[in-house]
């Protein structure tokens, strides 16, 4: 359907896994391309061919959807009949609307109800997913269907942090469920054609200017609501992102945290003699942990950068049986200098058993940092990443989900616990707030900075090195490192 549909359409409809998310804008379209894909698989002959039941929460949506197939086979000369209400054969109670094809497949709109998809085979559509009642069965009886060779589709705009659709679109994205996430803003529906495409139909005449103003009056209609409404971000729940508990789970008494916070007159100092001063540290804190570390085992880390305001942190994990992950120490640096932030980290790196990745905070002053790894291990294994909200809206569900599954070990430690707990859903995604300023057991500032710092070793532990493609978000905390040089 290249040049009928737009091209986000079409990659909904060409996505043939067994099921599939989509967490969309009101209004754009996915619904009628949908009804477009199931009026031409109710027209095709034999075993390409199947039926279709379509399901939402109310009976407006389900006329709708119906009418657009009709609508579609038509455009496509497919032999079909009048939408019609019928009586469901197996279930003499249920009222649906269908449209039935001359290859005897059809298209069926149903109620949400589960009970609804008893016996059923072919393709399942659950429209406006996060209202329908009961998500979690009405799935579980449409997933079944997928033993046959069937399709579910489960398309919705989002109704809040803690609803059924939004946690099984976390799930997704941490891993946890084999389905494939679709996800079309506004703007990504502008990008691709739709206000062109609303001016060709309405025989509008199309510009750049009024194109921002239909924008402009579309986010101003829904309010407080068109950042959930049109750009995919539910809305303000409860906040914590990971309890507590499941934290402690994931916290061992054992595992040290090794702390070097230096005067600010150190960094006068000159360098000969800064260097030594590092070199004895490293020597006296961090190599007996190092070469207590099995030898065998693969070793990653993550780093988040911070010189004069922030702390530095790094995070090791070292492979342990079962896939699971352990930190060997958690080194906290405080108004370090770079030259010895680098020197320390290149201590650890050259030491680490079967050193295998590392992913590095590469915004701001962080950059130098990021950038002299990747120039001493290779682009393949210490990776800058531009942390953005792209990045945390993927990665963040996937380091919960490391908790989840008790696959990770961390000190068991106040500062660590604290920093994970400050981990917050913002605009539907979890991350240190940019505001938040938190104050360690040592008395100095902290961001959340061990959390963001293991975040970023789960990554480097699921990556196979090369560049992190993330737009960056600009200089991080600018006002706290101004002067920094």
């Amino acid at each position: 359907m290249e040049g009928i549909l737009l091209p986000y359409q079409n990659r909904w409809n060409q996505d043939r896994t067994p099921v599939k998310f989509m967490e969309k804008s009101r209004r754009i379209g996915i619904s009628y391309a949908d009804a477009c894909e199931s009026a031409i698989l109710a027209g095709t002959e034999g075993r390409s061919g199947t039926n279709t039941f379509y399901i939402s929460y109310n009976k407006e949506m389900t006329e709708t959807f119906i009418a657009d197939v009709g609508a579609w086979a038509k455009r496509l000369n497919a032999a079909a009949s009048e939408v019609e209400e019928v009586l469901l054969e197996d279930e003499k109670d249920i009222l649906a609307f269908r449209v039935r094809f001359a290859t005897g497949n059809h298209v069926t709109a149903l109620s949400s109800k589960p009970k609804n998809l008893r016996s059923k085979q072919g393709r399942i559509v659950i429209d406006e997913a996060a209202f329908c009642e009961d998500l979690g069965e009405l799935l579980k009886a449409a997933i079944a269907l997928t033993m046959w060779g069937g399709q579910v589709e489960v398309i919705s705009t989002h109704n809040g942090e803690d609803n059924e659709f939004n946690e099984y679109v976390q799930d997704i994205r941490a891993g946890k469920k084999p389905y494939s996430l679709h996800r079309v803003t506004l703007d990504d529906a502008l990008a691709e054609g739709l206000y062109r495409r609303i001016c060709a139909v309405r025989g509008l005449r199309w510009s750049l200017e009024a194109e921002r103003k239909w924008r402009t009056d579309l986010i101003e209609f829904y309010g407080f609501g068109s950042e959930e409404e049109l750009f995919c971000i539910p809305s303000r729940g409860s906040g914590i992102f990971i309890a507590r508990a499941l934290i402690e789970g994931c916290m061992n008494e054992d595992i040290p945290v090794l702390r070097w916070a230096c005067k600010p007159e150190f960094a006068e100092l000159p360098e000969p003699v800064r260097y030594l001063a590092a070199e004895i540290w490293c020597e006296e804190n961090i190599r007996p942990h190092l070469e207590a570390m099995p030898q065998d085992h693969p070793s990653f880390l993550g780093e988040d950068f911070g010189r004069s305001g922030d702390l530095t942190v790094m995070v090791p994990l070292q492979e342990q049986p079962g896939l699971k992950y352990q930190a060997p120490f958690v080194l906290e640096l405080r108004n370090v200098p770079f030259r010895q932030q680098e020197q320390v980290l290149f201590y650890i790196c050259d030491r680490l058993p079967r050193f295998s990745g590392a992913a590095l905070d590469a915004r701001g002053n962080g950059q130098y940092l990021a950038e002299v790894a990747m120039q001493r291990y290779g682009s393949w294994k210490a990776q800058q990443v531009m942390l953005s909200e792209t990045w945390y809206r993927e990665q963040m569900p996937r380091y919960k989900a490391a908790f989840e599954d008790r696959s990770i070990l961390l000190p068991k430690d106040a500062d660590i616990l604290d920093d994970h707990r400050a981990i917050r859903m913002e605009r539907g995604v979890a991350k240190v707030p940019e505001g938040y300023r938190g104050k360690g057991r040592d008395g100095g500032q902290r961001h959340g900075d061990s959390a963001i710092a293991g975040a970023l070793a789960w990554f480097s532990t699921k990556t196979d090195g090369g560049p992190v493609e993330y737009e960056s978000v600009g200089t991080r905390r600018v006002g706290e490192h101004r002067g920094a040089y």
